[in-house]
């Protein structure tokens, strides 16, 4: 709940008033203080409205920062730049079972302060670490700001000449058109005022639900073969790795639409598949493969895990694709608002996988859990033909930029 009601409130205003480095920071900021604080909590009162609270401050700390690498270099490295903002996720994917079970023996309060810590300690160091997307400064017509970020990262050749222009084009914008930009919500208002944002928005939301079940849903479906929970979470994480090598090929030198399509009827097909190697129950555990290996017993959970691993990692891959996707589908006024609209999006499909895995493992019936979770994706990843191709197109600054961009496309390639 913290995080559907932190993307309204926070995530817009990365677009408007805040911008980029201004809602990280933020975000980062309550979320660490806000988890930090649940040590104190005396009740399940104040450690539920602290959560709640860190949910606010999470909502929008995965989409700004992965909006603010991919706006800070161009088209040629925008995939390999957003697959580096996951690969250091999954670094802290994987620290976490590793700290879980140094900690084991301790209280559940000594978990929350080295988690929260790390992230404090980030915030004292970001104002000097980290620039402004110098895309979102010129959108708000801060072009001598935005010239000397440019400068600071090195990207500037003529400076001086550039600053100049800088000034003269600040002051111009700051007379016309910019102001209403800066006002609460206004990105909001911009992208539900199109229908062809709106539409790619819900498209786009509708593809993250079903990517979203599966990323989510099969770790959980994975931990009930009797692993050790520690190495499960390990392994789950060090599953993503490979497939960014992957996403990297496939932002490079395929089409987004196949690239989705493909990735999300695969993974929907083996985890259908899971249910027939399934069978009526026979083999599904580890300890039917464990000690029965030698009489075939464990032949029916070797298939299974097989499968699980396949699927999960198609789903991996597919989940990657649709937020480097939905980044390109945007123009930079509102790129940061329906980017974390469809990462909630992917966040509410992880809402139902728990309530299906353990519906399937209570009633011993696999299609519960991983025949919902292959009849979701691949149905929700249909959708994706209703939305235009972005490969190796231009980051647009506005929605009148976008819609002269696309029209020009269409026109070139049907004249």
């Amino acid at each position: 709940m913290g995080s559907v009601l932190g993307l309204f409130i926070l995530a817009s205003l990365a677009d408007s008033s805040l911008g980029r480095k201004k809602l990280l920071f933020l975000s980062c900021l309550l979320m660490s203080v806000a988890s930090f604080s649940t040590v104190f909590s005396t009740n399940i009162w104040l450690y539920s409205a602290l959560k709640f609270v860190c949910g606010i401050g999470r909502a929008s700390v995965g989409t700004c920062s992965l909006v603010l690498l991919t706006e800070m270099v161009g088209r040629q490295w925008r995939g390999s730049v957003s697959i580096m903002g996951f690969l250091f996720f999954t670094l802290g994917y994987l620290s976490l079972p590793s700290m879980a079970y140094t900690l084991r023996g301790s209280s559940w309060k000594s978990m929350y302060s080295w988690t929260s810590l790390p992230v404090i300690l980030y915030c004292a160091l970001f104002p000097f670490l980290v620039n402004e997307s110098p895309r979102w400064l010129f959108t708000q017509g801060r072009h001598e700001e935005a010239v000397e970020v440019l400068n600071r990262i090195g990207l500037v050749k003529d400076y001086g000449r550039l600053r100049e222009n800088g000034k003269d084009n600040s002051k111009q914008a700051t007379n016309n058109n910019n102001r209403s930009s800066n006002k609460f919500y206004s990105s909001l208002k911009k992208l539900f005022e199109r229908k062809w944002a709106v539409k790619r928005v819900l498209l786009a939301m509708v593809l993250g639900f079903g990517i979203g079940m599966v990323y989510f849903g099969m770790p959980l479906g994975v931990g009930k073969l009797g692993f050790n929970v520690y190495l499960g979470v390990m392994f789950n994480a060090l599953l993503e790795i490979p497939s960014y090598a992957v996403t990297i090929v496939l932002l490079e030198k395929c089409n987004r639409r196949a690239s989705l399509l493909g990735f999300c009827t695969l993974s929907g097909a083996l985890s259908i598949l899971i249910c027939v190697a399934s069978g009526d129950g026979d083999g599904n555990n580890s300890n039917d493969y464990i000690h029965g290996w030698k009489n075939g017993v464990g032949i029916p959970f070797l298939k299974k895990i097989w499968l699980e691993i396949a699927s999960l990692f198609s789903g991996v891959t597919a989940f990657n694709v649709l937020l480097a996707y939905a980044i390109e589908l945007f123009p930079t006024c509102v790129r940061n608002s329906a980017t974390s609209m469809v990462s909630q999006a992917l966040n509410l499909g992880a809402v139902f996988s728990p309530l299906l895995v353990s519906a399937g493992s209570h009633v011993n019936l696999s299609f519960l859990s991983f025949g919902v979770f292959g009849l979701v994706i691949i149905c929700c990843g249909l959708f994706v033909v209703c939305l235009p191709e972005t490969k190796g197109a231009l980051l647009c600054d506005t929605m009148d930029e976008q819609e002269q961009h696309e029209l020009a496309t269409s026109e070139f390639e049907n004249p």
